[in-house]
């Protein structure tokens, strides 16, 4: 027993220093667990948070695109468009929808539609907005013979599809043509519209 306290008394500063060491590292261990945990919680709380907003970004940018899309289907939806607005106003109809006649004849010819005859009938008295609202539109009701093969007249629906201004088909008619099949004989009725 006598060598124990001898090696005691040799490492009793460095014991006492040690127990000392022990017991501030549990003191400042005690005082920074707070700490810690709050950096823990908080870098928790920022993964949540930055998973929900990468989230919302993506909700955000699909909602953006869905809107673009919207926009772009309303642009090209005809019942968005705009009336034809002439320049000259208090002009007969006749004056008028020259502008938008020689846009329709300019469609044909892009498309190298041939067209055996175009009739036109202004202010048609069965159109609705001549009848409710003539004060307010002019209306040309255009009948078309048209020759044209199938991905020309293609071309050309398309195009009065996309056309600027309100136009409406009443009706097409299209019938093969007896002595070659890839070409088409088409009668089609058509209005435009304008703004008085």
């Amino acid at each position: 027993m006598g060598e124990y306290k001898v090696y005691f008394e040799k490492f009793k500063n460095a014991i006492l220093l040690l127990i000392f060491g022990i017991i501030l590292f549990i003191f400042l261990l005690s005082k920074l667990m707070p700490s810690v945990q709050s950096i823990f919680n908080d870098n928790k709380t920022y993964k949540t948070q930055t998973a929900s907003y990468e989230e919302k970004q993506r909700t955000l940018e699909t909602l953006k695109q869905q809107a673009e899309n919207r926009e772009k289907q309303k642009a090209k939806d005809p019942i968005t468009k705009k009336f034809y607005k002439p320049i000259i106003t208090g002009a007969d109809t006749e004056t008028v929808i020259t502008d938008q006649l020689q846009d329709i004849i300019r469609i044909l010819r892009a498309n190298m539609i041939k067209a055996r005859s175009i009739d036109y009938e202004y202010d048609p008295q069965d159109d609705a907005f001549v009848a409710n609202a003539g004060d307010k539109y002019h209306v040309c009701r255009l009948t078309l013979e048209l020759i044209a093969e199938y991905k020309a007249f293609e071309r050309f629906m398309q195009d009065l599809y996309k056309h600027e201004h309100f136009l409406d088909m009443e009706t097409i008619e299209i019938t093969p043509y007896q002595k070659n099949k890839k070409i088409l004989l088409i009668n089609m009725k058509l209005k435009l519209y304008a703004q008085k």
